[in-house]
Parts: C-alpha cells; structure tokens; sequence
C-alpha cells in the first residue's frame, strides 16, 4: 500500500477562478502568473488549464523554457528578467519577454546585437521599494530602451507592483497608482502614443478597478486563494483548486494527563481519543502550524494535537469519536480554506501551496 498524502487538483476550478478574474476585468488582457511550479500546483497541468490567458508570468528563464519545451507558445513574461547577459540570446530567440528593473539589464541590452525583435516591461518602483527604477530615473530608462532597434514596434511597456493592495482601504494604494498614472502619462507625451500598463495583482484585480490598466496579472486568486488580508472579505466566488489530504494510520485511547508528541507539551485534558495522520513537514506541511490548527476528517473539524514531525501529526478526535485508521484527512482545500490554515500556522496561504513538496504525488482531475 502507496503512503496515503495527495495532492488532489481540479483543473476545472483553475479555469473558472481566470473566468471570475475576466469577469472583474473585462477592459484588460490577463498576464496569468504561474511561478514557482504554478504555486505548487504543477505549472504544465495547471498552464493548459489557462490557455484562455493573453500571457504568462514566470520568475527566471528556466521556467519559461520549462512551457516552450511542452509547447507552450503564448507570450511569456519574465517577471526578474535576465540574472546574466548570456541569457539574452535563449531569451530573445525564444521570443520571452523581459522586465528591466536595473541599469545592468540595460547594459546588457545595449551591448547585443540581434536580428529577432523582442518586448519589454520597463519596472518602477512606485512604493513597493524592492525592484524597479526611482519615478526620478525611469524616464531616462525608458529613453535608453527606445533607441534599441530589436525592440518591437509599441514594445516597450510599464509595469510596477503594490505593496499593500491585500489591504484596499489602505492609502499607500492610491498613492502607487498616482504615482504610477503621472510617470506614464508624462512618457505618453514625450513619445506621442500610449504605452501598455500593468500594475494590478489579485487583490487589486477584484478590488481596485481604476487600477486595471492595459494588463492585470492575477496570481493568487487563479489557485483559489484569497488574496485579501485576514480582516477582508472576499467578495468574487474562487473555488480551491488544490485539496491535500491523507488518511489516519491509527486511533488510540489517551488518558487525561497523556502527553503527545515531541517536547511533550500537549496534554490531554480528558480521556480522548487521538490519531495519527500520514503526513508532516516532509511534505509540506508547515512544521509552525500550531495546536488547533484545523483540518477535516470525514467532512467533520478536528484539531492538530501537538507538534508536527517530519511525517506524521497527531489529530485531537474529540469531534469525531468514531473515527478509524484509513479515514480521510483534509489538511487544506475543499471545505477547509487554505487561508485559514495558514492564519494558525503564522503564514499566507501562498508558502503554504508552494511549499507541497515534490514527495506528494499531484492528481489531476478536469471534471
């Protein structure tokens, strides 16, 4: 018999949260981001559930190769840009699009010579202080780029990022987009045409419209997700896309006073039963998660019991007093937000979903 923890992915919920996120935008093309193995999720299952997609986002350039070699042939955008000059080449024959975010990029830029035709993403920092030019220097950026002549006619596009758009009564928002509003319409006159623009993430996407743009580039909420802060509501109706569950592979019979686990500091208050689920910080599940922390079995709320090891947890069954080994146990997912989880474990629910490790087999379901 297989170790039981899985990864259950319904491919269908993927392509009706990029309906829900369509819907929110009607105006704009989607730039769906699919980083870091689709957030966990396995970035070529989950990429051919997003071909209605205008383009993709991916961190570095051995992910993009990662979609060309499956025969992915949508645009593609590399959100870090080159990390060398060599990459140049594969990147720009391979008709992947680059964000330039320092003068080094540029450099490089300037110092190739191609006969292909590529676009970019020039990235200012309006507030997220992280990668981007100063609002002070990316017209003089945004001038360099121009003169290059492999540039794309109307290929040259803004881009920045927001720091607090989880948070939309949060001032720091409207400030990035006034920021970010007056920098691209001073290039707009300059130039003597428009340039395409995108600053929306989730949280923005269902949230902020003024802020949609030419593009959106909705994360988070592909997988399911909120992407709002704990104290907000999410009002557009996603559906988890990821389940991960296991089975119990034993109940015992505690007396009150027993204690569970390592460092023996959970202790039973009563006579209880407790069981032990296949599953731990091995495979992702986080080893900070706290007593209390909730999970399903068989559809009823149970409670994590201690310490996580490294391939078991210990589940307080008080609640489900008939429970027995084999007994499913839903960690995350359908009927149990992963959002919710990751508040008792002290973390979001996007290091939770990447952080399913490769041991955890991914079932793909289309229906």
């Amino acid at each position: 018999m297989t170790r039981p923890v899985r990864a259950r992915i319904e491919l269908q919920a993927v392509t009706h949260n990029l309906s829900v996120a369509r819907q929110a935008a009607p105006q704009s093309r989607i730039m769906a981001v699919i980083k870091a193995n689709a957030y966990g999720h396995g970035v070529i299952p989950v990429t051919r559930a997003l071909m209605k997609a205008d383009a993709f986002a991916v961190a570095s350039l051995e992910e993009a190769m990662q979609l060309r070699e499956a025969g992915i042939s949508h645009d593609i955008v590399l959100l870090e840009g080159i990390f060398e000059a060599e990459e140049l080449e594969l990147a720009i024959t391979h008709q992947l699009q680059l964000v330039v975010h320092c003068e080094e990029q540029i450099s490089w830029l300037e110092g190739f010579k191609s006969g292909a035709s590529v676009h970019l993403w020039l990235k200012v920092n309006t507030g997220m202080n992280r990668l981007g030019f100063s609002p002070q220097t990316a017209l003089a950026m945004w001038q360099r780029l121009q003169r290059l002549r492999y540039v794309k006619t109307n290929g040259l596009r803004w881009l920045s990022h927001l720091a607090c758009a989880d948070e939309p009564d949060n001032p720091a928002n409207s400030t990035q987009l006034a920021c970010f509003t007056e920098l691209t319409h001073f290039s707009e006159t300059l130039q003597g045409s428009a340039a395409e623009r995108s600053l929306a993430n989730s949280a923005a996407l269902l949230t902020r419209p003024d802020m949609h743009f030419e593009w959106v580039r909705p994360g988070i909420m592909l997988y399911g997700a909120s992407p709002m802060a704990p104290d907000h509501a999410l009002e557009a109706e996603l559906q988890p896309v990821m389940t991960l569950e296991t089975r119990l592979i034993a109940v015992h019979q505690r007396r009150k006073g027993e204690t569970i686990g390592y460092g023996q500091d959970w202790v039973c208050p009563e006579d209880m039963p407790v069981g032990v689920a296949a599953i731990g910080y091995g495979d992702g599940y986080p080893r900070h998660a706290r007593s209390g922390t909730p999970m399903l079995v068989n559809g009823s709320t149970v409670t994590l019991a201690g310490r996580v090891s490294m391939d078991m947890i210990c589940v307080d069954l008080r609640n489900q007093p008939e429970a027995k080994a084999g007994d499913v146990v839903t960690l995350w997912g359908a009927g149990m937000p992963v959002e919710k989880v990751a508040q008792y474990a002290g973390t979001i629910s996007y290091e939770l979903l990447c952080g399913v490790t490769s041991r955890v087999p991914r079932f793909y379901q289309s229906t």
